[in-house]
């Protein structure tokens, strides 16, 4: 069921070209010195915007904060599955989150 669950997360990645997936045993992407996506063990994956588009999307996907390992993750949203039936789509997301990293101060 993750390894399922963990070649969906690495086709979507995959469908967008100005990063890679990294981590072998908690996968994620990350940019400009912040994770911006993650896979957790339960196969869910996460995506981080800021507070206010973390909020529009959370009403606008029916979905909750983004928990891992027992933790709710700050800036990341739930991904929900019915979603995950349309990688195209949630790679707009993943592209988005990217964006927003980028804009930030490099860790």
């Amino acid at each position: 069921m993750w390894e399922e669950k963990l070649k969906v997360y690495d086709e979507l990645v995959s469908k967008c070209t100005r990063f890679k997936r990294k981590g072998k045993t908690m996968p994620y992407t990350s940019a400009n010195g912040y994770m911006f996506s993650l896979f957790n063990k339960a196969g869910e994956i996460g995506i981080r915007f800021s507070k206010e588009i973390q909020e529009k999307y959370m009403k606008e996907l029916n979905t909750t904060l983004y928990k891992s390992y027992g933790a709710t993750m700050k800036g990341y949203i739930l991904i929900p599955d019915e979603m995950l039936k349309d990688l195209d789509n949630v790679a707009k997301y993943l592209d988005e989150s990217y964006d927003y990293v980028m804009t930030l101060e490099p860790k």
